[in-house]
């Protein structure tokens, strides 16, 4: 599995405002670039938050890259995941309609029940972990799916989660020229946090786009590993 990760941050390293609101930090050219990432993905993923915060689709915006997909026999959006410990994603949320294939990466906290009103409303429900998802068997499991190169957009557990488990192959950062500030506010990499090992990375690219820079950076080196995820 190839995992790459995308976000957009204020130049005080933050994701969104402290009370967890969908903040517009780039602009037109950078949701383009992310658009192009998505569609050289197989997978998309985000953490439950990020869908009950945003109710997002992530799906392709551009139709020309969705139809060269299916000229390329691939489906033309890339599969959704979610994490989701508990399944706390709505049954009417967006990431489930009939638009792509959405998978919902749930614990054993999940109960049965939960997990079929989950399945009828459309998603595909892939149990990893006990209390909280495992999220290195989750992305395990995806790869018998078919799912090869996964692009992670948040949010900040997510992609700690991920660091921790030494899962993340490239990270892009797209830096808006804004300040959000406050202690409580979401920024790219939230969980426990590194204290003794650290993912290592090499700069691979500068670009600017809008009012801001994408950063592009190779990972070379992971940090301790950790099952906790959202």
């Amino acid at each position: 599995m190839y995992v790459v990760v995308n976000a957009a941050q204020s130049v005080d390293g933050k994701l969104a405002t402290r009370r967890r609101e969908q903040l517009r930090i780039s602009g037109p050219e950078d949701f383009d670039r992310v658009d192009r990432i998505r569609a050289a993905a197989d997978g998309v993923l985000v953490g439950v938050g990020t869908v009950l915060a945003d109710d997002p689709h992530l799906t392709l915006d551009e139709e020309d890259r969705r139809v060269q997909r299916l000229r390329n026999g691939r489906p033309g959006h890339p599969a959704r995941v979610v994490v989701d410990s508990t399944g706390r994603t709505p049954t009417d949320a967006r990431i489930l309609d009939d638009a792509a294939t959405t998978y919902l990466l749930v614990s054993e906290a999940t109960p049965p029940d939960r997990r079929e009103e989950l399945r009828a409303a459309g998603a595909e429900v892939i149990v990893a972990g006990d209390e909280r998802v495992d999220i290195d068997a989750g992305v395990g499991a995806l790869g018998d799916h078919d799912i090869e190169r996964l692009m992670v957009e948040g949010g900040g557990e997510v992609i700690y989660s991920c660091f921790s488990a030494g899962l993340v192959d490239e990270l892009h950062v797209y830096v808006g020229s804004m300040v959000i500030g406050g202690r409580d506010a979401p920024t790219l990499a939230d969980g426990e946090g590194f204290v003794d090992t650290f993912p290592r990375l090499e700069l691979d690219g500068v670009e600017r786009l809008d009012d801001g820079v994408v950063l592009s950076y190779e990972v070379v080196e992971s940090a301790e590993r950790s099952d906790d995820a959202e």
